[in-house]
């Protein structure tokens, strides 16, 4: 029996149901040159693993079960894997589903900006082909990775989530192995739709930011600590604004820029969405913040 060429591995958690498969019903391309892994368990990596050691294919598909995909994804997948023989990773844009309630479309325009998400807003808005790319560009919710890198790189962190797939991706840059973005693979992957599932999903970005860093042994860029800058700022504005009212101009300043973002994002895409817009730049900016400092407060107590 012939190889397949795509293994597609879904990670679910026990209570889920893997959404992603109605769509993949309907991609535009030959049944029998891929294989679908449907792995339950209560930590994701682990599934990932698992479906990893139990394919057949030359090419790993990581999706997310909640994915839609488009049509045409894996003939693009197989064409892009041809054209660059020396790319071994690759993945592509999470787009919003139009499908999606105001509350999610709207946390999707607030990530899709470089505001919002700095460099990680490609990782949901199409973006040029980089054949330089890392993992501040793509996502486990959408990567082909090729099988024959997984000895050397290993598998993804089972003690590692969220974060277990930019640690994976960095791992492999690190190995030698070349990463890309491709705007042509492409899914819609639904956005957390309350306000407190969002803010929880960014808590956690920030938590696991100097974990990741920690474990591939590498300097945290300067940019992903002004978050936990600003959270400090503003909690202890009340006190510094005794000394010197001066201490307010930085806050006036993110406060313009907020608005500037804000107003052009809902300009775009939906002028009712302004006020949100504004909120949510705010409160995930101080939530990935406070994510980050409550890690290193535990690190601290778990050294000593």
């Amino acid at each position: 029996m012939t190889k397949p060429k795509f293994s597609i591995v879904i990670a679910l958690a026990p209570e889920r149901n893997a959404e992603v498969l109605d769509s993949l019903k309907l991609v535009d391309y030959l049944k029998e040159n891929y294989e679908i892994i449907v792995k339950k368990g209560l930590n994701p990596s682990e599934n990932r693993n698992n479906g990893i050691k139990e394919s057949k294919g030359e090419i790993i598909v990581i999706l997310d079960d909640d994915a839609y995909l488009d049509e045409n994804i894996l003939k693009n997948a197989e064409s892009f894997f041809k054209e660059h023989k020396d790319i071994s990773i690759v993945g592509g844009p999470q787009l919003t589903p139009k499908t999606d309630n105001f509350f999610a479309k709207t946390s999707g325009y607030v990530l899709e900006s470089k505001f919002g998400a700095y460099q990680m807003s490609s990782r949901y808005t199409k973006q040029k082909l980089n054949l330089n790319a890392d993992e501040k560009s793509i996502t486990s919710a959408n990567c082909f990775i090729r099988k024959n890198i997984i000895k050397d790189v290993g598998y993804f962190n089972t003690n590692l989530y969220p974060g277990e797939d930019p640690e994976f991706f960095s791992r492999a840059k690190n190995k030698g192995f070349k990463i890309a973005y491709s705007p042509n693979l492409i899914i819609y992957h639904k956005r957390r739709n309350t306000f407190f599932s969002f803010l929880k999903q960014i808590y956690k970005y920030g938590k696991v930011r100097l974990q990741k860093e920690n474990i591939n042994k590498s300097i945290v860029n300067p940019v992903f600590l002004i978050p936990s800058i600003f959270f400090i700022y503003v909690i202890t504005l009340p006190l510094t604004y005794q000394l010197s009212s001066l201490f307010v101009l930085p806050l006036i300043l993110y406060i313009i820029i907020n608005i500037l973002f804000s107003f052009i994002i809902s300009f775009k895409n939906e002028p009712y969405a302004f006020p949100l817009i504004f909120i949510l730049f705010f409160s995930i900016h101080l939530s990935y913040g406070l994510g980050m400092l409550i890690y290193i407060l535990k690190f601290k107590n778990h050294s000593s």
